[in-house]
Formats: structure tokens, sequence, C-alpha cells
């Protein structure tokens, strides 16, 4: 059997531990390594001329990227899970006891217990490669570091700065790292090794005290000090998951408890909250979610279809859309973008939205303005469609208008070359409505980015009944080029995320209609799990983009989707959002406070009474959130049903992605099963006895609940 781990002694008395998972383009930590590690440190122990020890990856761009995540899976019981986090202990204890230097080599990602590992050596050096990074980011799988991590991280980089990357996830670059104290050099990747082996040539050296800030090295020298940290830390933590996660709180008590009761205690409470953590119902959601991804990474959503390659890329309308796609475009494909505009002001808005995007980087040193200058080259614009024929895909992002759509089709047929992809970034409009106009109906398909385009991780590539296979593979992989995460629909209105998204958001306007506040609306649905509450939403979005969707929808899907007609009060008093600081809040001058203030003004416009009393009880919070969450589960299902989406995997990530449905539930479809479909029945039945038909059940729900079949196994 191939060995994992491979000592080789140098004439200098400095042996090279290289770690290469056999048959793995990364490695990743097992549990099964144990005994091998074990063996090879006893040897080393066992040989007393050796003088030192490097540790080093023989990967390219990849130290150690974390713990192999489905060894989790595999534990039953919190026991086992408890083992697992024990044998790590052991293993890295015996490393960081041997009496000769331990130097850990790092070139590439370093990540969760592969940053534990380097963090059990006695100094680190890192290589100036691009791929180098280093952070802990279990929180994000909602677990904690489980190999001494949140004892070791602390005690190097001190207490504030440990929670930071532990309670973020944050990856840290070489630069960042160094300044922080995590490592102790950083080199061009041709000196690293020579430069580990010159280190622990000198001998251990006595570990330095972190570096800190002034205000922080005051605080964290008290008992009084560092309870204000960890007081502190935990405010910012509820504020932010609303106590819908776990981890955060387990991670502070780790760090708080084994810097006041020593290290040996820390790692007990560490082994104990890490297995109560992968056995939570939370963690085992936000588990599913990264097995989802990553499965889907290797599909090309269309089966055995190939993509064509994309070389260059054109992108119809200069505007806010326009520009973010063009900018992804550029900057994270790396492929040239031909932008064009009817007028000379769109283009250079979108030129400079990807350049201030770019600018960040450069002000955060992440990249050099010669970078940033080279990538600007890759975007050109045009108001002619000229320089664009050898375009292998076109992204339009036009109005929201049949006809102009129908028109750029025809441009682009007559001006492009006859394999050219026709993708458009409609929100509403059916493709196959679009394709109509098409001579080549293969090459239509739809491409639904969300806004802001650079942050929204979602896209909907969506295929009509004529889209080719090819077609469809492409486009999948010229997004996930952009850094994006695809998922295929079918054609219909709204697609599965607007259309979800829809009866949502009509039932918090009901709400509102009702008398409830609109603060206290928010406030339910963040206290729920979604990053903003839907009133917040509906103004980041615009109302009047709402307003366009909402008869589209209605049109093609039935009464359900009927917006209240009070919402055409609002339009009729120019309230769009933020987009013309006039919506549900107050925006620009008018907002004085730190906190968003409700614009009271707009349940005069609704011709609804001001709200007394915003402060509802969490039981009214509570009722208002499920009115709102059945609706959108009951949809998702719908959607399934009909094949909009292929399956329920889809489904969960679309709405996480794409609306920020609470990943800690895992998505509508495992939340469904973890309500019952027959308890989700029940509740629709209920409000549709009381509400109306909006809230009837679809036929695939009610037969889960008569079967008590769920989703996922």
């Amino acid at each position: 059997m191939d060995k994992t781990f491979n000592l080789a002694k140098r004439e200098d008395g400095i042996a090279v531990l290289t770690m290469d998972v056999p048959g793995e383009s990364m490695n990743t930590l097992r549990a099964e390594f144990g005994p091998e590690i074990s063996q090879v440190l006893a040897d080393i122990k066992g040989d007393s001329s050796i003088k030192g020890l490097v540790l080093i990856s023989g990967k390219k761009d990849s130290f150690v990227a974390g713990a192999d995540i489905s060894m989790l899976d595999a534990c039953e019981t919190a026991a086992d899970a408890k083992q697992l986090s024990q044998q790590g202990h052991i293993v890295f204890n015996e490393l960081e006891s041997l009496s000769i230097p331990v130097i850990a080599a790092i070139n590439g990602a370093c990540l969760g217990g592969g940053l534990e590992l380097a963090l059990a050596c006695h100094q680190r050096v890192c290589s100036l490669n691009s791929k180098t990074m280093m952070g802990v980011p279990e929180v994000q799988l909602g677990l904690l570091p489980g190999g001494g991590g949140t004892q070791r991280l602390p005690r190097l980089v001190g207490i504030t700065s440990a929670l930071d990357m532990m309670l973020t996830g944050k990856q840290l670059r070489p630069k960042q790292a160094l300044k922080l104290g995590l490592i102790d050099d950083m080199v061009p990747e041709s000196i690293l090794l020579q430069t580990a082996v010159e280190m622990a040539l000198k001998g251990k050296r006595v570990s330095s005290k972190p570096k800190q800030s002034m205000i922080n090295r005051v605080l964290e020298g008290t008992n009084a000090g560092r309870s204000i940290i960890f007081d502190q830390a935990g405010k910012q933590v509820q504020k932010k998951t609303q106590g819908n996660y776990p981890a955060p709180a387990k991670i502070i008590d780790c760090v708080r408890q084994g810097m006041a009761k020593g290290i040996v205690k820390g790692l007990e409470v560490e082994a104990n909250h890490f297995a109560d953590l992968v056995v939570s119902k939370e963690s085992e959601a936000l588990r599913s979610i990264f097995f989802a991804t990553t499965e889907m990474k290797k599909e090309s959503g269309a089966g055995d279809a190939k993509p064509r390659s994309v070389k260059k890329v054109m992108v119809l309308g200069g505007g806010l859309m326009g520009g973010g796609i063009a900018s992804v475009t550029t900057t994270k494909a790396k492929i040239p973008a031909r932008v064009k505009d009817i007028s000379e002001q769109g283009l250079s808005n979108a030129l400079s939205y990807a350049y201030k995007l770019l600018d960040k980087g450069v002000k955060r040193r992440h990249m050099t303005p010669a970078v940033r200058d080279n990538l600007m080259s890759l975007m050109t614009t045009t108001t002619e469609y000229k320089g664009i024929k050898d375009a292998d895909i076109v992204v339009e992002a036009v109005f929201e208008d049949l006809n102009l759509k129908h028109q750029m089709v025809k441009d682009v047929e007559r001006e492009c070359g006859e394999n050219t992809i026709f993708a458009s970034n409609t929100s509403s409009l059916p493709i196959a409505q679009i394709a109509q106009a098409a001579s080549r109906p293969e090459n239509v398909i739809g491409l639904h980015y969300f806004s802001p385009v650079e942050k929204m991780p979602l896209v909907e590539v969506i295929a009509h009944k004529k889209t080719s296979a090819e077609t469809i593979a492409t486009t999948v992989a010229f997004a996930r080029k952009q850094g994006k995460t695809p998922i295929v629909v079918q054609d219909g209105a709204g697609f599965y995320v607007n259309r979800i998204l829809a009866l949502y958001m009509n039932e918090a306007a009901q709400l509102l209609l009702e008398g409830r506040a609109v603060e206290a609306l928010d406030k339910a649905l963040v206290k729920f799990g979604f990053p903003v509450g839907p009133m917040t939403l509906l103004d980041e979005v615009g109302i009047d983009v709402g307003a366009k969707i909402s008869p589209i929808l209605e049109g093609e899907l039935g009464a359900r989707f009927l917006a209240p007609a009070a919402f055409d009060k609002l339009l009729a008093d120019e309230r769009k959002g933020r987009k013309n600081n006039k919506g549900f809040y107050l925006y620009g001058s008018k907002s004085k406070k730190k906190t968003k203030q409700v614009d009271s003004s707009v349940y005069g416009v609704l011709g609804l009474r001001t709200p007394e009393n915003s402060n509802e009880h969490s039981s009214e919070l509570a009722e208002m959130s499920q009115r709102c969450v059945v609706q959108m589960l009951n949809e998702a299902v719908r959607c399934l049903e009909e094949g909009i989406i292929a399956s329920p995997r889809d489904g969960d990530i679309g709405a996480i992605f794409g609306i920020g449905f609470p990943p800690f539930l895992g998505g509508p479809f495992h939340y469904i099963d973890t309500l019952g479909a027959d308890a989700l029945v029940s509740k629709l039945e209920a409000y549709q006895a009381e509400f109306g038909d909006r809230f009837t059940p679809c036929d695939q729900l009610r037969q889960m609940a008569k079967g008590g079949d769920k989703f996922f196994g």
C-alpha cells in the first residue's frame, strides 16, 4: 500500500516529512493516518542523528486542505466524533512535544485541520504563491476547529485575532498571516524548503508573544479584560446568528475555558463541544450543502454533453447587471468581454463599475495596480456591433421587454457566428418566448444572475424545449468560470428562485396590509434566519421591479401570484426603494440615526394606520415568519412536481445561494423533511381555511403526507 507520509533524511541532520495522499489532488487529514504518523514520529524520536524536522506537502498548490469531511458523516454518535477529535489531539501533541525543532513549510491551501497541524509545529514558513491561504473555516460547516485549534491559535496570535479567524472562517494571505504572527516568515516558493531547513538548523526558538495592538494587549492581560472580550464576542455572535447557529458560542467557550484553566482542560472542552456539533442538525444541514455543491461541480448540467470553450464574451447592456456580468467575466473567468450599449454613458458606467471593484483589491493590497490594469484591458466597449463576430457567448442584460429582446436575438444572429450562444439575463420572461425570434433556437438559453452580480453566488441556467445539450453544458461551464454556482432549471415564468420568492414576498405584503409593522416583519424573518427581511429586500431590489414581475407570474401561473392592489399606491407615490431614496425605510439625509428607520409616511400612502407597537411577542414573530415561509416551501415542491428543478438538491442550493434561505435549515426540501410533510400540509390547510386558496397544498405534498415520505433518505 502506498504511504501518505514519507521521511527523507538529509546529510545535515534535518529530516523532511512529505505528506502526499495517494491518488488525490489535495491532501486531507483522515483518522486512518493516525497509526502511520505515530509510527513516523516514533522513528524520528528513536533516531538521535535527526536534528530537526520539516513538514511539507507533495501536492502542487496545496499544503493540507483540511480534514476529510466525509469522516464526520461516518460518525454515528457524539462519542465517535469525540474520539476523532481526541485522536487528532494525541497525534498533534506528539508532534509538538518532539525535542527537536519542527517547521511547517506551507505552500498553497492550509485550512482547518491543515492549519491545526501547522500550529502543532514549532515554527511556520509559507510561500508567496497566490494560492497560499491559511484559515480555520470549520464554523462555515457548523463546527469548530477540533484538532487543538481553539487552544493553540489564541496562544499564538492572541485571543481577539484568534476569535476573529474562528468565528468568521476567513482565510488569510501570507502578508496578513505574517503581520498576525501566525507564520514566522514568507519566501518565494523556490526557496521554501531551503528556508525551512535553515530555520530547523537554528534550533528551537522560544515562542514569542503574540503581535497585538496596545488595547488588545491590555485587555488580554487580565481576567477582567478577557471577560470583556468574550462577552462582546458573545453579543456580536448573537446579533449576527440570532441564536440559530450553535458553533460560534461553543468556539468562544473553548477559548474562554482554555485560557482560564489551561490547555489540557481546553482540549477536553474542545473535544466535547466538537462532538456535540458534529451530530447537531445545523452542522448536518451545512455539510449537506457542502457535499451538494461539490457534487454539482462535477456535473455538466446536460448529461454527457461536452462544453465548448469560451474565448470571447459579449455583454449587451451596460447597466448595473451588464456591468456586473462583464466584470465577473474578466476578473474571475479571465475571459475578454466586449460590452455593447446604445449610449456612451452606459459604457462608461460599466467600465467604472468594474474598475471600482478591482480597485478595492488594490486598496486592500490583494493585487497590484498592474494586475488591475491588465484585467481592465480585457474589457472593451462599443456602441455598434463591431469586434464581436467571434464572440462565443452573448449575455443579454437589457430591459424586461419582449420586443426589445427579440430585436437583440435577431441582431446577434446576424452579426455573430452560427454557434454563438444567446444567453438572456431575464428575471421573469419565459426563454421560449424570447427564442421565438431566433432562427437558431437551440443556441438560446437563459442565464439569470442575481444582484449585485459580484456578490451573489447563484445563477439559474434556463433551458427551453429546443435548447441543445451542448449549449447547456457550455453555459454551465462558463458560469462556473465566473465563480458562480449554476443550477439548471426548466423554462417557465419566474423560473425557480423568483417564483418561490414572489409568494413569500406577497405574503409579507398581506401581513403589512393586515396592520403589521414594517420593522416587525423584517425582524421576524431575520430571526427565522434570512439575511434581510422582506421589506428591506423589496427596497433593495426595487419596488418597481417587483411590480413588473408580478403580472407576468400571475398571467402565466394563476391567481395565487396576484400582488396586493395597494402596492400600486406605492408606485403612484414614486416609491421605488433605495434607488430613489424613497421606500419603506428612510435613506440619504432623512436617515439621521445609525440604525435604519422606517419611513412612517408609507402607512398613510397604503391607507393604513401607523402601528402603535412594533415590538411583537416572539410567538407573533414566529407566526409571521411561518406564514411567509410555508408559501415558499409549497411553491418549491410545486416547482419540483412540474420539473422546473431537476431535484430537491438543486432546489435547496438555489434557495440558499439565490435568496439566502437559512443555510442551517439545509434549504426548503431539507427543512420540509425536518418538519414532516404531514405537519406542513396541516399548516397550509389551516391557513387555507382562514385566508383562502393561495395556501392550497400542492399534490406532491399531499401524497408525501399520506405516505410519510421524505425528499432525502
